[in-house]
């Protein structure tokens, strides 16, 4: 019988791949994503509740996965339990990109980041905009940079997508984004 940790770890695995799944790809958000979705190339991993230092061993253990697994080619790294507060999950991006510099990962890998309450410094609360990087848990996406490169290759203007994304995300309206995230959610929110 699985533990009732192992079963709520599988509910947020399944509620995140459900997100990038309707959001990110259904919206086109990120113009890889699909392909990776497709090939099961994205490394999904919950970050059970422990201390900062224990967050950020766990990013470097999924450097070092990464450096060993060419066909996994992006991972999310999701903390379920801590880091609710949007701030205090600023914080630990900032820590998670330091380590990354200072463990030699510039260059190789960059950190993008998700959560439920994003908000961008220069949006209000309600804006639309912010569901483009808003998900159902405090993530933080680990990407390999040599593959941005090869695919923003075949963008035609890679510095517009952000742009893009914000004025997609504000035609569809903060109520629809919300629902969007919102569905999700497997019936324990």
């Amino acid at each position: 019988m699985k533990s009732e940790t192992k079963i709520r770890n599988e509910l947020t695995v399944l509620e995140t791949q459900e997100w990038v799944k309707s959001v990110i790809v259904g919206l086109n958000f990120c113009p890889f994503a699909r392909r990776e979705v497709e090939k099961k190339s994205i490394n999904y991993r919950v970050v059970e509740s422990g201390t900062l230092e224990n967050y950020l061993e766990t990013l470097i253990v999924e450097c070092v996965n990464l450096d060993q697994n060419e066909e996994v080619e992006t991972a999310l790294l999701i903390f379920p339990d801590r880091l609710d507060d949007f701030e205090d999950f600023l914080d630990f991006y900032d820590l998670a990109d330091a380590l990354l510099l200072d463990q030699g990962y510039e260059g190789i890998y960059q950190l993008a980041s998700f959560h439920p309450d994003y908000c961008f410094a220069e949006s209000e609360e309600g804006d639309a905009a912010n569901y483009t990087n808003r998900s159902p848990y405090p993530t933080l996406h680990l990407i390999r940079e040599a593959s941005i490169e090869r695919v923003l290759e075949n963008v035609a203007n890679p510095k517009e997508i952000p742009a893009e994304n914000i004025e997609r995300a504000r035609a569809l309206g903060t109520d629809k984004m919300a629902a969007l995230l919102k569905a999700c959610f497997k019936g324990h929110h």
